[in-house]
């Protein structure tokens, strides 16, 4: 998750490391003192949609996510004028109408972190982290060298437990291969995860306490940013598979350099052992970051293959790719769906209302059907 201002660093926000952006931020900061009101947060357009609130207010907040009892979000945050020159992992209580959102830190602010999810019982998040590969970000890629825009694909990333108060519990991976992405099953007894560890972006899962991994695809391509549907059976993820020679070529090329490039991407589904693999959309441009509406029988996606540009809105479709329907109605960005697990809610990653600036930050509503 990086920059907006061109497709580019548009679809860099579905990387999940901020860049550093520009102070200015008047209207947003006149929103948290209270004068802007919630329904000018919403475009005319976006029935499903009420009471809107924005939650964070500058630098680049993204990939909130609920706590199963949806008392709380975690979420990772970069905001290089606060002193987050990449992006750390946040927590805080969803508000009362009358409560601010008061966000505590939970990683340690060494290297970069992605990826924060809760466990069942509410007192512990899974988070990425390249801390063992130094304290410091690690560098970003040299764009004067790569002409297309492309991913960084850490391998010092490893999967990480903390508690609330943000002490390390346990390392659930260990070795030299990219290891993030991590979500849990409503079940509460599996650990979905994207990893190089078979030389490719494949989906594992494992239990619990790191152990039983088991590989979940195998097709060329990066399969990444996967989802438990709501009885724990399934699996929604977005893929970049290169189908001609020559896309194959420069996928395993760009691989080998710990580079991805993920502006085509669909969404697939399939079950959690990796049986009945469906592509769900061919839109084309990038769809990606999906979510499974309480039902199960949909899912929630951010794309821009209405736009062709840098304007990425939310949709929700059927699993059998129909019904596609538009659900924000943004001229700039919309990404990052979750609902609530009592499904009254929506949270999610937003440049509306900004002042102007590259800011992208949280926005939480109440879902109508």
């Amino acid at each position: 998750m990086q920059k907006i201002l061109s497709l580019l660093l548009m679809i860099t926000l579905m990387a999940i490391a901020c860049q550093p952006q520009s102070e200015e931020n008047s209207d947003a900061t006149a929103e948290a003192n209270g004068s802007v009101t919630a329904d000018s947060l919403l475009y005319p357009e976006e029935t499903h949609l009420k009471n809107i609130r924005q939650l964070t207010f500058g630098g680049n907040n993204a990939e909130a996510y609920f706590s199963f009892d949806d008392q709380y979000l975690v979420f990772q945050k970069e905001f290089a004028q606060q002193g987050i020159p990449c992006d750390q992992i946040y927590m805080a209580k969803v508000p009362a109408v009358d409560e601010e959102f008061s966000p505590v830190r939970i990683s340690n602010g060494e290297g970069r972190t992605t990826c924060a999810y809760f466990y069942p019982s509410g007192d512990t998040i899974i988070y990425a982290s390249t801390k063992l590969g130094g304290a410091n970000c690690p560098p970003d890629v040299d764009r004067s060298k790569i002409r297309k825009y492309v991913w960084p694909i850490f391998d010092t990333y490893e999967i990480f437990l903390a508690d609330r108060e943000g002490n390390q519990l346990a390392q659930l991976t260990d070795n030299d291969s990219y290891d993030a992405e991590a979500t849990l099953s409503p079940n509460g007894d599996l650990v979905v995860f994207t990893s190089t560890r078979n030389g490719d972006l494949d989906l594992y899962t494992m239990k619990l306490d790191g152990s039983d991994v088991v590989q979940v695809t195998d097709g060329l391509g990066y399969d990444g940013g996967a989802f438990f549907s709501p009885d724990g059976s399934k699996l929604i993820f977005r893929a970049s598979r290169p189908q001609t020679e020559e896309a194959q070529t420069e996928y395993q090329e760009l691989l080998a350099q710990g580079l991805v490039a993920p502006t085509n991407m669909e969404l697939y589904i399939c079950n959690i052992d990796g049986s009945d693999l469906q592509k769900i959309t061919d839109l084309g441009s990038a769809n990606w970051a999906p979510f499974f509406h309480p039902s199960g029988e949909k899912v929630i996606f951010s794309s821009n293959h209405a736009s062709g540009g840098r304007v990425f809105n939310l949709f929700m479709v059927n699993l059998d790719g129909s019904g596609l329907e538009q659900i924000t109605h943004d001229t700039e960005f919309d990404a990052f769906p979750m609902f609530s697990f009592d499904g009254t809610k929506l949270v999610w990653a937003s440049n509306r209302n900004n002042g102007d600036t590259r800011y992208t930050n949280l926005f939480i509503a109440d879902w109508v059907e």
